[in-house]
């Protein structure tokens, strides 16, 4: 239960005390790039109900998927895919134990935005 009552008693240190390193804004980013993907996902659902509801709706949902706006939402959905599935093979391996030390885990924070990058570019550019 909090006290009302903190006198003395010393803070816990805030983020504006650390150094971002690469584990912590990778982490971070990860969950920004899972709650990106569920909106992402929302939006493909809506489209296929408007194809199952009739022209108009398709229409509709068809118009904001095609516009520019829409396909900067796919454009980020994509690079966010690749990103989220790198991290969670990244978390795999140091399930197994792997990787662990700090300057090992950072290169491996490095290789993996490195890679989300490149997979992004070449699957827009190929498909």
């Amino acid at each position: 239960m909090a006290d009302a009552k903190q006198g003395n008693r010393p803070l816990s240190p805030h983020l504006t005390i650390y150094r971002p390193q690469w584990t912590s804004m990778t982490s971070i980013f990860t969950r920004i790039t899972g709650n990106a993907l569920l909106v992402a996902s929302l939006m493909i659902v809506w489209w296929f109900v408007a194809a199952a509801s009739g022209p108009d709706a398709f229409a509709t949902a068809d118009g904001f998927m095609t516009s520019w706006f829409g396909d900067l939402v796919m454009f980020l959905s994509m690079a966010a895919l690749w990103y989220h599935t790198l991290a969670g093979l990244r978390h795999l391996i140091w399930d197994q134990g792997y990787l662990l030390e700090i300057d090992k885990a950072e290169t491996a924070g490095q290789a993996m935005v490195l890679i989300a990058v490149l997979l992004t570019i070449f699957t827009v550019i190929v498909l």
